[in-house]
């Protein structure tokens, strides 16, 4: 054999072995590329608590961490404590924890949809659609698309994805504007 015969065989490994690194990349990204595309970029907690009306119906990416939750007949309410995002998209505490960043936002999703381990997320990063609701005055309500959590450990971690992305709930007006 001779050694021109061996490169495509080389070539076609090093191909799959590409392949296979950039898919378990892709697959391993803590907010999936489908997301991450339709998603306003770079928006943070406090672009989006001052202009709220530029964000309403577009999706979002914020990081944070629960505070409270809340039900109603149909809806589980969450309290979010702002957690600023670096560049892979993992939540951290922000800088100044008296800053516009270290605000709260809410979050919304029908009842029993997501994961039991959600109350043992120490941290999360949600995708979600912003809606036109406010709480206590000025907080933002979204409506979670994507959810990715980290618990104090690795068997508390969970995902959850809306089935329909473009989803956004019925905020009645008496809960929207508390």
């Amino acid at each position: 054999m001779t050694r021109n015969a061996r490169l495509p065989l080389w070539s076609g490994y090093a191909a799959i072995a590409l392949g296979t690194a950039v898919l378990l990349s892709v697959g391993c990204a803590n907010v999936p590329r489908y997301y991450s595309l339709r998603a306003e970029p770079g928006t943070t907690l406090s672009m989006l608590t001052a202009h709220q009306e530029n964000y309403v119906g577009k999706m979002v990416v914020l990081g944070g961490t629960i505070l409270e939750e809340e039900e109603s007949e149909e809806y589980l309410w969450l309290r979010i404590n702002n957690r600023p995002l670096d560049q892979d998209y993992l939540p951290h505490r922000p800088a100044d924890l008296d800053g516009p960043e270290a605000g709260h936002y809410w979050l919304i999703v029908e009842r029993g949809q997501l994961p039991a381990q959600y109350r043992k997320w120490a941290r999360m990063t949600v995708v979600g659609r912003v809606t036109d609701a406010q709480r206590f005055g000025t907080e933002p309500v979204l409506a979670i698309v994507y959810v990715r959590g980290w618990g104090m450990s690795g068997e508390h971690d969970g995902i959850w994805k809306h089935v329909d992305p473009n989803y956004m709930p019925t905020v009645p007006r008496s809960i929207g504007s508390n």
